[in-house]
């Protein structure tokens, strides 16, 4: 199971065929990989070595796409990174992987010396975007036209691929460390699940650092198909090139599909390509999901399930599940049936096997799995036992094999599709010197699914206000992370007798009266 192989194979079978198009540059597939073999030979030229690691900082593009397979190409791992980190969440994810080299694009390039000064790691700064090229940098096209493309490193299997950051149970951002071999069958999973039939053609509207659209990537390499890329989702650009470039499948988050729907030029638009919608990466409330099944009429709907350290797919609600009467009607409230590359049990707290119907924690098996967590041994411990990734969501299957997830166990929050560790939001309220403790717990949201909510007991005389809690909190950590919502109390958190805070009764009122403690 080697990445590479898949875009070799693509230009063989489809050489005529267009592998991306973006804004007003279109490439085939044999130019694609041309390009991949040029980038290697110039990542190598500026000291990539097997198995070092390469940053990419950008927006979407079709440069994102030549970053990944020009860096597994020579050899290299890559790790792209968060566009809505702040300057210390990059600068950590940079020196915890040891990355030297660093991509960036336009619309990043003022944050490097923001990142470089937190970081002495980088030794190399490429400049990807179309603009004059700072005096720090070197240029992107440049040194691709100065180096000759170079043979294939060849890794596989095994070798790591990627390390893809994802919030930390600690405070800190924790590297999941995927192989070729669990990148490669969850996309094959993809094509399956989400129909990607031969020349398919995928809208990137997600984020492409994101695991998700990078599964979606792979997928679309494997049918070689086309790769239609707008920089990043808006309602208005993403109808735009749906009507323009056609493309047959997309994946939306949630909160994209809604604003879509409410978008003006809705009804305006052709959407009549869309063969299949995958949504993903956070919950959707049926009534919406019932909605945008009407409104994209002729249009199948998946449901991709899983996390990064799963490469990331590990259940799929197919197509003709998604029906709200006739045989296979009553499982749209799950999140599908295994993929056809793991395997699925729940499991009660002593770690014995629970029988359909039960409620109990989501272990996860197979191909797909990560290697564990970089530099991280003990996370990864706690993580992986035998074999099995410990989801850190609650859930049961039913009689059919449907996974129904129905709580989350782990100390996290999903907002708007991003994984939010209330360690790391505690971590940035308690360094205010007005805050004496902090709570922060996921509680619902219309919009986003869960908001970052933060319960917040003041020093005795301090008077630090809402807005200041928030306005300190986007210093230190991306915007997403940063509290919605900030509420001051005075009386003690309630403790368990490890005197550990019962985050449970924290959220216990917002969440009363709900079947599911997840959004």
């Amino acid at each position: 199971m080697q990445l590479t192989s898949i875009i070799k194979r693509a230009a063989q079978v489809n050489p005529r065929g267009l592998a991306t198009v973006y804004k007003d540059r279109k490439q085939t597939w044999p130019q694609l990989v041309e390009r991949v073999g040029r980038l290697a030979g110039a990542l190598q030229k500026a000291g990539m070595k097997t198995g070092d690691r390469v940053a990419m900082l950008g927006m979407n593009s079709d440069r994102f796409i030549e970053y990944l397979f020009g860096v597994m190409w020579g050899g290299g791992v890559v790790m792209p990174m968060n566009l809505r980190w702040a300057p210390p969440e990059s600068a950590y994810a940079i020196d915890n992987a040891g990355v030297k080299i660093l991509i960036v694009d336009d619309a990043f390039e003022a944050m490097v010396p923001a990142i470089r000064e937190r970081t002495g790691n980088i030794k190399t700064v490429i400049f990807a975007g179309d603009r004059e090229t700072p005096m720090d940098m070197m240029n992107y096209e440049e040194i691709l036209e100065a180096a000759d493309p170079v043979p294939d490193a060849g890794r596989g299997n095994e070798d790591l691929a990627g390390i893809f950051y994802t919030g930390g149970t600690t405070g800190f951002p924790k590297g999941a460390m995927l192989p070729h071999r669990g990148i490669y069958s969850s996309s094959l999973s993809c094509v399956w699940g989400f129909d990607l039939t031969d020349r398919a053609s995928y809208l990137h509207a997600a984020p492409m650092f994101h695991m998700a659209d990078i599964a979606m990537m792979i997928s679309t390499c494997l049918a070689a198909g086309t790769h239609i890329i707008i920089p990043m989702f808006n309602p208005e650009a993403t109808l735009e090139a749906i009507e323009a470039h056609r493309p047959t499948h997309v994946l939306l988050v949630p909160v994209m599909i809604r604003m879509m729907l409410e978008s003006p030029e809705f009804d305006k638009t052709d959407v009549s390509s869309l063969k299949r919608i995958i949504y993903g990466a956070s919950s959707i409330t049926e009534s919406l999901l019932v909605k945008a099944m009407e409104k994209f009429a002729g249009c199948g709907f998946a449901q991709g399930f899983g996390q990064t350290e799963l490469s990331p797919v590990c259940t799929i609600l197919d197509a003709k599940h998604h029906v709200l009467e006739g045989p296979y009607a009553g499982k749209l409230r799950s999140a599908g049936q295994a993929t056809n590359t793991c395997e699925i049990k729940i499991v009660d707290p002593a770690g014995n096997e629970l029988p359909a119907g039960k409620v109990g924690e989501i272990l996860v098996k197979g191909p797909i799995t990560m290697l564990g967590y970089w530099n991280n041994p003990d996370q990864t411990a706690a993580t992986i036992t035998d074999g099995w990734v410990h989801m850190g969501d609650g859930g049961y299957l039913d009689d059919d094999g449907f996974l129904f997830v129905v709580d989350r166990l782990k100390d996290m929050i999903v907002s708007g599709g991003e994984n939010v560790y209330s360690a790391e939001v505690e971590n940035a309220v308690t360094q205010h010197p007005d805050v004496a403790a902090c709570a922060v717990i996921g509680i619902p949201s219309k919009k986003w699914g869960e908001s970052v909510h933060a319960i917040v007991i003041l020093n005795k005389g301090a008077k630090a206000t809402e807005d200041d809690i928030k306005k300190f909190c986007h210093t230190l950590i991306a915007g997403y992370k940063c509290p919605w919502t900030v509420e001051f109390r005075t009386e003690p958190f309630p403790l368990s007798a490890a005197n550990k805070v019962l985050k449970t009764e924290l959220r216990k009122p917002f969440w009363e009266g709900r079947t599911r403690r997840v959004n």
